[in-house]
């Protein structure tokens, strides 16, 4: 009797070691939303939905079968980094930069909301400082070069130039055609000061986590690029996560389906990267 309460008290024990460990993130998150509250930094809403959607009711309403659902506003994740970076020939500089959770890319005036491009590309193929040498010879020569022009640019030896364009083939950062070196970017924008142009300032939220949207890259991918980028002198100081108001706004399209526009509550302006 005692040897058979051992081996149902231990099959017991190893079911739930078993349902523990397979449901262990859910149960991590499920708490989390209770564990966390309070308040959140969000740049400030300038334009409100009706707004948004009077001004581009032509644009968006083609007839009268077509029509507005309620919009929703959401908070799309950003890394606000306190740096530090030198430029050739200059006294050191501290500056702020804003850069992007969900698709990668680093903003470049908060006013205008104008992004760089080829940065998402960069983390996931995990470039180096020594890619980022290449991309920027290609980008100062409109987006190609032959291997003598960037032989010339880089002042490094032949052996050692191929090795560095082959690593950024093998991650396709660029394409070779012939002699010929290309950026593997549409209308790259690379060749950026290391700061944002801020022009708003941030203001608290109470926490809601319906509100949230998940980021698709973390702090650590972020600060690892920015330093790839950015040199060796480029360090960064402290990070706050901070949030970017998003309108969702949908019309409800005579066959029942719907159409689905993002739009950036600070300037009012439609979103066309990636808004998830």
């Amino acid at each position: 009797m005692r040897k058979l309460l051992i081996t149902i008290t231990t099959v017991a024990l190893v079911a739930g070691a078993s349902w523990y460990f397979s449901y262990n993130d859910q149960i991590v998150n499920f708490v989390q939303q209770y564990v966390e509250n309070g308040e959140f930094l969000t740049l400030k809403v300038r334009h409100t939905a009706d707004q948004i959607m009077e001004a581009h009711k032509k644009e968006l309403i083609v007839d009268s079968q077509h029509s507005y659902l309620e919009p929703t506003l959401k908070f799309h994740p950003y890394l606000l980094m306190d740096v530090k970076y030198s430029q050739p020939g200059k006294k050191s500089r501290e500056g702020t930069i804003l850069w992007s959770l969900v698709d990668g890319e680093m903003v470049i005036n908060s006013e205008t909301w104008e992004k760089t491009h080829g940065f998402e590309d960069a983390i996931n193929a995990g470039a180096t400082r020594n890619d980022f040498k290449i991309m920027y010879a290609l980008a100062k020569n409109k987006g190609s070069a032959s291997v003598d022009q960037m032989e010339k640019e880089l002042r490094v030896d032949k052996e050692i130039l191929h090795g560095m364009i082959e690593s950024a083939l093998t991650k396709h950062l660029v394409t070779l055609r012939g002699n010929e070196v290309q950026l593997h970017f549409q209308d790259p924008k690379i060749l950026v000061q290391p700061e944002t142009k801020l022009t708003d300032w941030l203001v608290k939220k109470p926490y809601s986590h319906e509100q949230k949207v998940i980021g698709h890259y973390s702090s650590s991918q972020i600060q690892k690029i920015a330093k790839a980028a950015f040199g060796d002198d480029f360090t960064v100081r402290n990070t706050t996560e901070v949030y970017l108001p998003v309108y969702s706004i949908e019309v409800l399209n005579p066959d029942g389906s719907t159409f689905t526009t993002y739009w950036n509550a600070l300037t009012g302006d439609r979103m066309t990267s990636r808004p998830y």
